[in-house]
């Protein structure tokens, strides 16, 4: 992940081979449930609302296999500046236990340095912690401080998304091929969307990566909530990532994701968003956004079994 580094202190000068190694820890008491901390670490929606270190650093992800085996490469773009690329390769996943991956950094074809990097988290469901150990090869000169701004930068943005974020799973007993055909397919989507009682009018919509969903959302009582989806990432049976604006071309509300892991024939679905804002969270905490949003995965579920 790019935001362990901070490329505005890279230097580009080679270092002796004194002083190359750090073991670095960082540690973080985070007011967010365990599972929550957990996808906000690893969905890469959420990745991407975290990983720029400072305001004036951009972080443009190119690939995002969170999974064993898996690899995110991103890069890190500073105007006036070489872009600064990392690789990260996933090599274990515990789910809200632990996380290790590989690093590497390079700029202008050139690697910085290699790091493996160990996350522990522990927690309840009101409040977690997260260990994180970096064990740095340092390939240019003051690496170790560099590594430490960044990780402390990128922990700080971290924690902040994690106590602004939802996280809503269900396991419903169907394919996962199924649950997913329901989920991306215009005509049956708009059937199911939203909690009991609410119904969807659409005016457009195109579920591919790039694409969007401009639909009104019809309370019982006739109240009209207008919502635009801008699909960033559609990646067949396994994830879709979408940004959520307030009625078409408005203000954005969250940053979002859903997930479909195949589980002995079932689907465990995973509904995630981070509010844009602290008091977004509390508002949407306040009207009952976790009890509607479960109601709609029940609605999907469903839907899906009725068919």
């Amino acid at each position: 992940m790019i935001s362990k580094l901070n490329p505005e202190r890279m230097p580009a000068a080679p270092d002796h081979a004194e002083g190359r190694f750090a073991t670095l820890t960082f540690e973080r008491d985070v007011a967010a449930p365990l599972s929550v901390l957990w996808q906000t670490w690893t969905a890469p929606a959420a990745r991407a609302v975290w990983a720029a270190p400072t305001p004036s650093v951009t972080v443009e992800f190119l690939e995002a296999d969170i999974r064993v085996g898996g690899r995110e490469v991103s890069l890190c773009k500073i105007e006036g500046q070489p872009d600064t690329r990392c690789e990260c390769g996933w090599l274990e996943l515990q789910p809200a236990e632990r996380s290790v991956n590989y690093e590497v950094v390079s700029s202008g074809g050139v690697t910085q340095s290699a790091a493996l990097v160990t996350a522990d988290f522990s927690g309840t469901d009101e409040r977690s912690r997260l260990v994180v150990t970096v064990q740095l090869s340092s390939l240019a000169e003051d690496m170790e401080a560099s590594y430490r701004q960044g990780f402390d930068a990128g922990l700080r943005n971290l924690a902040g998304a994690a106590e602004r974020t939802m996280v809503l799973q269900r396991m419903i007993q169907a394919p996962r091929t199924i649950v997913w055909n329901t989920w991306m397919n215009p005509e049956t989507l708009p059937q199911w969307w939203g909690p009991d009682g609410f119904s969807c009018r659409t005016k457009r919509i195109d579920l591919r990566t790039g694409g969007e969903w401009v639909f009104d959302m019809i309370a019982p009582d006739g109240a009209v909530f207008p919502n635009h989806h801008l699909y960033t990432e559609v990646r067949p049976e396994e994830r879709i990532s979408y940004t959520l604006l307030w009625g078409e071309n408005g203000p954005k509300h969250a940053d979002a994701w859903a997930s479909f892991e195949d589980q002995d024939g079932a689907t465990k679905v995973t509904l995630g968003m981070v509010l844009s804002t602290e008091a977004a969270f509390q508002e949407a905490k306040g009207f009952g956004a976790v009890e509607l949003g479960l109601q709609t995965l029940g609605k999907l579920e469903r839907f899906v079994k009725s068919r």
